[in-house]
């Protein structure tokens, strides 16, 4: 018996180091990404954080920092446009390397992707239509049969809305521009999106919007690049990159989200 212990436990160290032995040497998303020569990153169209500009070129907050990690690397950006709700599932597919595009860090997502430390943090605002639902203060008074809400599909928004507004109905969209478009046509009386955009919103259609939570924004969280699960080299370069670049990611963040001087650059 002693014997046979003793030959069951050679058999599971040697398979432990062969394992070991193997992940060693295994290539990883970065060896591939230096190997190609381009940095393939995942993302979805959002303004300010990614988004055409009047002349077709790609730009917002998101695409200068995809733009500058990938020079860091010594290769070129590749950006895949990919809808919102099936940016995880693609990356988990090899659609791309790396999703860098606003993604909040959640309980659900990290489930399935392993996120780097956060570069960026958001919250969630509200606006409401001056005409369907004025003088609203909390988000009580979305709590109603007959209220709906429009919201960004795949985004954290829907259930921010879910959670604030049980009874009301909500609406959701693939893009910004159809859901803030609900409440100006009169289909919704209010909608959620990741903070700046609803105060952007709001200066763009001031006879129609405003913002009843006076710029309190709701579950802010942390933003994260996101990479498969089991990566560990890749997503250690990703930290460090991170905290190397902190004051420049937030010169970038205020000049995107803290001004609008990048608004020439959107077509009229």
């Amino acid at each position: 018996m002693n014997i046979r212990k003793h030959i069951r436990n050679f058999l599971v160290l040697a398979a432990g180091l062969a394992f070991l032995g193997a992940s060693a040497f295994a290539e990883t998303k970065l060896d591939q990404v230096l190997k190609r020569g381009s940095l393939q990153v995942g993302f979805d169209t959002f303004v300010p954080w990614a988004f055409k500009d009047k002349d077709g070129k790609l730009a917002g907050f998101e695409i200068d920092v995809a733009t500058k990690l990938a020079k860091d690397l010594g290769v070129k950006p590749e950006f895949v446009p990919t809808e919102w709700s099936g940016i995880i599932p693609a990356l988990l597919t090899d659609k791309f390397d790396v999703i860098i595009g606003g993604l909040g860090v959640t309980p659900e997502r990290a489930l399935k992707v392993n996120f780097s430390n956060p570069y960026e943090w958001s919250g969630i605002d509200v606006v409401a239509s001056k005409k369907k639902l004025p003088g609203l203060k909390s988000l009580g008074g979305l709590n109603k049969k007959g209220i709906v809400i429009a919201v960004r599909l795949g985004s954290t928004t829907v259930q921010a809305a879910k959670k604030a507004a049980p009874l009301a109905e909500i609406r959701q969209f693939d893009t910004d521009e159809a859901l803030v478009q609900e409440v100006l046509n009169g289909n919704a009386q209010a909608a959620f999106s990741s903070s700046p955009t609803p105060a952007f919103w709001v200066t763009d259609y001031p006879d129609s919007l405003y913002r009843p939570l006076a710029g309190t924004l709701l579950n802010t969280q942390p933003s994260a690049f996101a990479v498969k699960k089991g990566d560990f080299d890749t997503l250690a370069f990703f930290n460090s990159w991170i905290l190397i670049n902190q004051d420049w990611l937030k010169e970038r963040a205020d000049y995107w989200y803290g001004s609008r001087d990048w608004k020439k650059l959107l077509a009229k």
